[in-house]
């Protein structure tokens, strides 16, 4: 969807221009460029760049990458201050404010070296500004309200311009009333590739944000003064089971890259790889500096990127590591009943509501498989289900879905791994006593075993999978 630039200039009464007269003349501004606006939740194919130097481009988790119009020797790109409705997953909507149409809004890719101007158009019911967060440009560009540049004023447009200095892994987001418009979701991705397109070139390269918000069940507007209790911790706006898998080609290079624009840190771990951490938003972190990891904290304000071999086939889970971030709409007055003989309480409840239910005397694994009542626009706290029943995750959860086979630009969910035979973990059922007393030397047959499991390679160690315990 685009809007013409009659409709644009008239909305906007003008442009309001800021700095870099030492680089271009202002002819170059009688024409703003169309701004392009997106408003589906599906991660968007990359956009290969139709001049220049050759890059690899980013794949966008649930969202899309905004393509620049060439003007001269600048590349010119159109960005959109506004309120937007975003869908967090199937079931719920958040009323927030991005750019666009979305938020994030749209991932902004460029090449070191290049020149750019960036239109501004704000169309929120208060002044805003933009921070190009990480970059080296002049301190009249750094979208400071009242510090760096006045604040666009509703219906205004401002724009900035400059040269970029460095590749990397880069966010911008407002610098004018923070507080209030990070948390109704205002930021996006600013990728610069290197000059050189050998230099750190990847098959894969995939982008994401981290951000939370607070909304009550039932309703649509996220709790701006909230300061740490927050209830869906996010992904580009989205929550498990709503985030796209990331799909790998088997044998690729693979770049992960996210920044941290919530509360507190996040440790991301990925499943079934280590990896090393070759980016910041500081810049390209040297080879003989990288370590092997397999989680990376990123704390608030923070970007981190890292690369992997992709030679694992499988469906691999990537999530942060804080277990209440993995949840969705999860309150923070629960009581905690394990243990409790809840059976009394069952039967009084009974005569007063049909159909109860207690629940939590052995943990919270059942509300993965049940449907219970919600109010209208909320998220169950466990949701999504897999090939072997249901995940009970939400939040910061996504997977790595790594195939044979693959084209070089397909991106399309595969579906569930099918796993070679004799590879999935499996329920023992032979001689109970076996298990006490484990034979140490090779493993002895069993009775009987899920089919697909040579009896010959059992270890007696296997347990019925339950949850999330192990990672």
């Amino acid at each position: 969807m685009t809007v013409s630039r009659r409709d644009m200039m008239a909305a906007t009464g003008g442009l309001a221009l800021l700095g870099a007269a030492k680089l271009t003349g202002r002819s170059a501004h009688a024409a703003v460029p169309e701004a392009q606006f997106q408003g589906s939740p599906a991660t968007q194919a990359p956009v290969a760049p139709a001049s220049g130097p050759d890059y690899q481009p980013v794949v966008t988790l649930n969202g899309w990458t905004l393509p620049p119009r060439i003007n001269g020797e600048w590349k010119e790109f159109h960005l959109v201050a506004e309120p937007v409705v975003r869908e967090m997953a199937p079931g719920m909507k958040a009323h927030l404010w991005g750019y666009n149409g979305q938020s994030p809004g749209p991932t902004i890719e460029v090449v070191e070296g290049d020149k750019v101007r960036i239109f501004v158009t704000n169309k929120l019911p208060e002044h805003t500004t933009i921070h190009w967060h990480g970059q080296i440009l002049p301190s009249g560009m750094d979208g400071v309200g009242g510090l760096s540049q006045p604040h666009i004023k509703p219906g205004e447009t401002y724009v900035y311009e400059w040269q970029i200095a460095k590749s990397g892994t880069f966010m911008y987001h407002p610098h004018a009333d923070e507080m209030v418009q990070m948390a109704m979701g205002m930021m996006g991705f600013f990728v610069v590739h290197p000059k050189d397109p050998k230099f750190m070139r990847v098959d894969r390269d995939f982008v994401f944000l981290l951000n939370a918000y607070d909304i009550d069940p039932g309703s649509y507007v996220p709790r701006v003064a909230e300061m740490l209790n927050f209830n869906l911790w996010s992904w580009n706006s989205r929550v498990f089971p709503g985030i796209d898998p990331l799909v790998v080609r088997k044998g690729d290079r693979v770049r992960v890259r996210f920044g941290n624009l919530t509360m507190t840190n996040h440790p991301i771990h990925m499943h079934g790889y280590h990896f090393e951490v070759t980016c910041t938003d500081g810049g390209w972190v040297r080879p003989e500096a990288r370590w092997p990891e397999v989680t990376i904290d990123c704390a608030v304000g923070q970007m981190r990127a890292y690369e992997f071999d992709a030679i694992y086939e499988g469906d691999w889970a990537i999530h942060c590591h804080k277990a209440h971030h993995t949840m969705n709409a999860m309150g923070h007055e629960l009581r905690n009943f394990i243990g409790v003989d809840q059976s009394e309480l069952k039967k009084r409840m009974s005569q007063m509501v049909k159909g109860y239910m207690p629940m939590g005397g052995a943990g919270m694994a059942d509300m993965g498989e049940m449907e219970m009542p919600l109010p209208d626009n909320t998220l169950p706290m466990m949701t999504g289900f897999a090939q072997f029943g249901p995940v009970e995750m939400g939040g910061m959860f996504s997977v790595v879905k790594v195939r044979e086979g693959l084209d070089r630009n397909d991106y399309k969910d595969p579906g569930w791994y099918k796993n070679p035979e004799g590879t999935v973990a499996f329920k023992w059922t032979g001689d109970p006593s076996k298990l006490s007393n484990p034979v140490r030397g090779p493993a002895e047959p069993a009775a009987t075993t899920e089919p697909g499991a040579p009896a010959s390679e059992i270890e007696l160690k296997a347990v019925k999978p339950g949850g999330h315990s192990g990672h």
